[in-house]
């Protein structure tokens, strides 16, 4: 059985993270957009080599499909926002995501098991698309499958968490230089990521998880994602590379999907 927030501060979590749905909605319309504009205006935008140029490397590469995808995502994004459609669209969107990772990029992480990018990028989309899956509730699915859902989020969690230290100097050298003690802050959440995982995984103190990651992935695109893309880090290149932008919107989706699941149950929309 989880057990749940003390009652007294129930109210102040709820308020909190109320925005949650609305943030996720946003970035996966978003994605949409970027996913549009990229599939016309770049040059083999999505290619299935992940060490080239690839926006969504989950996509399929070829510029009349992955403008299908982006109109289903966009479509899907303004679902979410409302109740007669957010079924459907949490279905549609998070059946989109497992049906892209399995066929184009398991195949391509089986073959690189140790590849640190290749892990990530198989990782997120799964976890959006279970975030999709739990938005109407867990009484909307069979008990199985949340289940599954919430197990596979927290697998996503830990490996996010372990790669942190696996890459502990790299994703250090990714901080900007007005932040202290890069490694520390590095290792952190990578302890908070595995944490987090185990805790949704089993279904104890899931909430306040939930509510947690939610709060941190929230700080990183405003501390990390937002200046990079409006090129404040002074990084070549970064406010026209699509990497960029959909590293923002990823990262968004996760602020807002980790807090959309942090509602009370009795309170979903």
């Amino acid at each position: 059985m989880p057990i749940e927030p003390d009652s007294r501060l129930k109210p102040h979590l709820d308020t909190l993270i109320l925005p949650g749905r609305a943030l996720f909605s946003l970035a996966i319309f978003s994605l949409g957009i970027e996913t549009l504009v990229c599939a016309h205006t770049v040059a083999h935008p999505l290619s299935l080599d992940y060490a080239g140029l690839p926006v969504l490397p989950w996509l399929p590469a070829i510029s009349w499909l992955a403008s299908l995808f982006g109109v289903i995502w966009v479509a899907c994004g303004v679902g979410l926002l409302t109740p007669r459609w957010l079924r459907i669209a949490s279905v549609a969107l998070g059946s989109l995501l497992v049906l892209c990772t399995l066929i184009l990029i398991l195949p391509k992480y089986a073959m690189h098991l140790g590849d640190i990018g290749l892990r990530t990028v198989v990782f997120e989309p799964l976890t959006l698309a279970c975030i999709a899956y739990l938005l109407p509730g867990d009484t909307a699915l069979p008990a199985w499958f949340a289940r599954l859902c919430r197990a596979l989020i927290g697998l996503a969690l830990i490996a996010f968490g372990v790669d942190h230290f696996l890459a502990l100097a790299f994703i250090a050298s990714l901080l900007p230089a007005w932040i202290p003690s890069h490694v520390f802050w590095v290792a952190f959440f990578g302890i908070a990521l595995i944490a987090a995982g185990i805790s949704i995984a089993l279904g104890f103190f899931a909430r306040w998880s939930a509510a947690g990651l939610g709060l941190m992935f929230g700080i990183w695109v405003v501390t990390l994602h937002l200046p990079r893309v409006m090129g404040l880090y002074g990084i070549s290149g970064a406010p026209h590379n699509p990497d960029e932008w959909s590293s923002l919107f990823i990262a968004l989706g996760l602020w807002g999907g980790f807090w959309a699941l942090a509602r009370d149950p009795s309170r979903q929309a």
